[in-house]
This record gives C-alpha cells, structure tokens and sequence, in this order.
C-alpha cells in the first residue's frame, strides 16, 4: 500500500542509467557550452571534442552516467555525470565526481538526482566518501544542492578560479563520507 506522500508526487520523468557510447552526441551537446562558458567548471575553455569524451567517460570502479528522459522527454539526455577516484593508491577510497543538466532542465532535480545516484554508486563500488575538489563558488545552486545532500564545504581556497564575467572567485573543496 502506497503512503500519500508516495501517490502525491509525480514520478520524476527521468531514468538514471550507465552512459553509452551512443549517448556521447548528446552529453558534448550538454557539455560543450559549459566547457566554453568557462563559469562552472575548471576545464580548459578550449577542450576538443576528443578530449572531453576520453576524460568524461571513466573506467570502473569509476563509470559515467546519464539522466534518460521518459514520457515527454522519451530518448533525450537530461543530464549527465561521472564517478571516479578522487586519487589513486592511499587516496583512492575517495570518490570524487561531476554533473551537468541540460539547460531546458535546469532547477528541475535532475543535478541532485545525478548526485544521489553517484553516492549509491561509489558506496556500492566500495568508496568510502566523495570529495569535490573545485566547486566554484558563484555557482550558488551547485553549492546548496551538494550541501542539501550532505556536502560540507571544508575550505575555500580564495581567488582559485577565474570567472570570465565575475573576475577571481574562490572555489570550495566539498566533503561527506558515505
């Protein structure tokens, strides 16, 4: 029997799943803009194609994945995000990881989705937490969702990042065990 918080709300209309090779057309669709945006994430602005693709599809225990629309949004790539070792060797029980929405889905749960499918992921691959190392902190939305999940912000590290409209900001390194 279905509780009425379970019957109220609508099922999200996404699928989490492993991401393919057949899906990478759709991920450098969502990736490529905030690759050149240069205003969330610390990649080179000018990352090609072929060096986006070998460095967001990850090996295990690491692996990356997608956010499957369902329903209206059937076949399309909502969102996407990847699971690695944060280090290797005495480092490597730290997961780290990174997410991207496309934005016609943006403020719509699918980051914090992607999120909280990475922390069953990297628990069930036997890491014991996650780390973020480079959460720019202009990025206001990213910062609350990791933190409604169980992020702490241990550090900010002041003027690490140059935002192209902002100028220098800091970036946080974000933590929770698993």
């Amino acid at each position: 029997m279905s509780t009425p918080a379970e019957t109220d709300s609508p099922a999200p209309g996404w699928d989490i799943r492993p991401a393919t090779g057949r899906d990478w057309p759709a991920i450098w669709e969502i990736l490529e803009p905030v690759i050149r945006a240069g205003e969330t994430f610390t990649w080179d602005r000018d990352t090609t194609e072929h060096q986006a693709r070998e460095r967001w599809f990850k090996q295990a225990p690491g692996q990356t994945f997608v956010a499957a629309g369902r329903g209206e949004f059937e076949g399309a790539v909502l969102g996407t995000g990847e699971l690695h070792a944060n280090q290797g060797g005495g480092g490597s029980h730290v997961a780290n990881a990174g997410y991207l929405v496309a934005p016609a889905h943006g403020g719509k749960g699918v980051a914090r989705a992607l999120c909280a499918y990475s922390l069953d992921a990297a628990r069930a691959a036997g890491f014991r937490a996650m780390q973020f190392n480079a959460v720019v902190e202009s990025n206001v939305r990213a910062v609350a969702a990791w933190q409604s999940l169980g992020f702490e912000i241990l550090a900010t590290i002041p003027d690490a990042f140059l935002h192209p409209r902002l100028g220098y900001v800091g970036l946080h390194l974000m933590y929770r065990n698993l």
